[in-house]
Formats: C-alpha cells, sequence, structure tokens
C-alpha cells in the first residue's frame, strides 16, 4: 500500500519542489497541496494522510499551531520543510519525524523518505500505522517557552539568508508584514508585529508605537515633544516616535538605556 502524503507549504515554488521529488517515488501517493495552517487542518481531517511536509512559517496557522488544532487521533506522520531552523531543530529535538532545512538537495530528501519509512511500520493487513507519541511529544514540547530569536531568515529574490536580530535598528509593522530597518537596507518579512515581538528578548527590543519596535542598543537620545510623545532619535539618524498610548513604557525604556 502507497504512503497517502500532503503538501503544506505557502510558496508554490517550494510545494513544486517538494511535489517533483515526491513523484520519483513509487511507494508515494500524493493527495493534494495546501497554501496555509488552515487548509491543512481541514485536509487531514478528511483525506486522512499517513505523510504530511509541513512548513512551519506560514499564514493563519503556522505548522506547530497546525498540529495543536487536530485531535491526536488525527495525527500523521510529519516531516518539517522549513527555512526557519531555530523551529526546525526544536522539532527535531522533540522527535518530530525529520526536518529539511530549506534549501534542500534531492539526496537530503531521499534521507527524509528513507527515515520516515523506517518510522513507519503497518498492520496485519498492509496498512499503515503511525506511532503518535512522536507527534504527542512534539506538541507537549511545543508549550515550553522558546529560546528568543537570535537570527530571522529572510527569503528575497530567490535567495534565503539569515539576518542576526542584535543588528536590527528598528521594525516597523506593514500590515501582515514587517520592514526590518537595518543600517540603510531595509527587508520585508512576511510576519505579523504582534508575533514578531513575542520571539524577539523583550531586553533587546522595545515596543514604543503600535506600529514600531526600537533596539535598545540603537537608542542614543530621547526628547520631549508637546503633545506627549517622545522622538526617539537612533545612532543611524532615524527619527521615531514614542507614541503617549506607549508611555508606560518610558520610564522602561529610560531604564534600560541607563
Amino acid at each position: 500500500m502507497k504512503i497517502k502524503t500532503l503538501i503544506v507549504d505557502d510558496e508554490a515554488i517550494a510545494r513544486d519542489r517538494v511535489r517533483r521529488f515526491l513523484t520519483a517515488e513509487p511507494d508515494i501517493e500524493i493527495l493534494g497541496e495546501c497554501r496555509n495552517g488552515r487548509e491543512a487542518v481541514a485536509a487531514i481531517k478528511k483525506l486522512q494522510p499517513d505523510l504530511v511536509f509541513l512548513d512551519i512559517q506560514m499564514p493563519q496557522l503556522d505548522g506547530f499551531e497546525t498540529l495543536a488544532a487536530l485531535d491526536p487521533a488525527d495525527l500523521p506522520a510529519v516531516v518539517f520543510v522549513t527555512a526557519f531552523d531555530q523551529y526546525a531543530i526544536q522539532a527535531f529535538v522533540v522527535h518530530a519525524l525529520d526536518y529539511l532545512l530549506k534549501p534542500f538537495s534531492h539526496e537530503r530528501f531521499r534521507q527524509s523518505l528513507a527515515h520516515v519509512r523506517k518510522q513507519l511500520d503497518r498492520d496485519d493487513n498492509g496498512g499503515l500505522r503511525n506511532v503518535d507519541n512522536r507527534l504527542l511529544s512534539l506538541l507537549e514540547g511545543i508549550k515550553a517557552p522558546p529560546k528568543f530569536a537570535e537570527r530571522l531568515v529572510i527569503k528575497a529574490t530567490g535567495r534565503v539568508y539569515f539576518l542576526k536580530t542584535e543588528d536590527i535598528d528598528w521594525i516597523e509593522a506593514c500590515g501582515n508584514y514587517v520592514t526590518l530597518h537595518v543600517g540603510a537596507e531595509t527587508h520585508l518579512l512576511r510576519e505579523t508585529l504582534s508575533h514578531l515581538e513575542s520571539r524577539l528578548d523583550p531586553a533587546r527590543f522595545l515596543r514604543i508605537h503600535r506600529s514600531r519596535l526600537v533596539n535598545l542598543d540603537c537608542v542614543k537620545e530621547l526628547t520631549p515633544l508637546f503633545n506627549g510623545d517622545y522622538n526617539v532619535v537612533l545612532q543611524s539618524g532615524d527619527e521615531l516616535t514614542l507614541s503617549r498610548t506607549y508611555r508606560d513604557r518610558l520610564q522602561e525604556l529610560i531604564e534600560k538605556l541607563s
């Protein structure tokens, strides 16, 4: 019996790559593709795949939230496919079947499949049966507070590269994206400001406006304005506003800068 497989990734090019590699495997049956976590939850419940290649960083529900939304009885075997290495490593530590760090080679993909085949056993009728304890351990493991991100994965013009969070001067919300200001450069990251704030070390990054986070190491001076706001001057010369809505952060900012 073939291994019924689902592909979940918000990027079409990533889904195409996984599908291309899977079509070369005679024991794989591709059930379909999903573009986000909500689609994946519905598809897993309906199609009951044996195996899911699951991206972590996705809109609506990320990979971990997708698994948490499922009943333990519905959990398939999972291989994480991600450019976001800190969560992929965490998943590996808590016994996810495997992870593929983008960009991965065809050989690395085949190694992952070989590992999956060893972990899946068959019942007396030849059907596949997963050892669900691995993903149950995963769901328990992700309840622990994650380590603050030390670097972010940036995807641009077909490239994937890593940016140290300590190099970011300030961050600005742009809907479901954020703009990272690094010296004279800017980088766009698909993530909400609130979610990114939860991943960053609060000892380094402080929210000074509903749409801005600032790296405290980059603050040069504070200047009071007439309306109760404060002007936050950075080492780069950029000037930001500490909104009076966030006046309770002012003393915290001063203490951290002292």
